[in-house]
């Protein structure tokens, strides 16, 4: 988190903004846990915490690549990507 100080007439104002990461992040954490419900709703064994974490990471970075070419929104994209999830 990053701090900023604006001048608001005649007093400074600190206001906080988040870094991308930050973002991200909690996309990571959001596709980790529909992932997680996809392996249970198909009936197929979850893998370990590290390669969701991995395969996660995956679609998130992709999710943004798709997005920036297309124009998308990217937490849409990620849900699509992981409904078509295959084992």
């Amino acid at each position: 988190m990053i701090h900023n100080q604006l001048k608001n007439g005649g007093r400074l104002v600190r206001i906080r903004v988040f870094k991308m990461g930050f973002i991200k992040e909690q996309q990571k954490r959001l596709a980790i846990r529909f992932l997680s419900w996809q392996y249970e709703k198909k009936n197929l064994p979850t893998p370990s915490r590290v390669e969701l974490e991995r395969h996660a990471s995956e679609i998130v970075e992709d999710a943004h690549r798709i997005a920036r070419e297309r124009g998308r929104n990217v937490m849409s994209i990620i849900k699509e990507m992981i409904a078509d999830l295959k084992p």
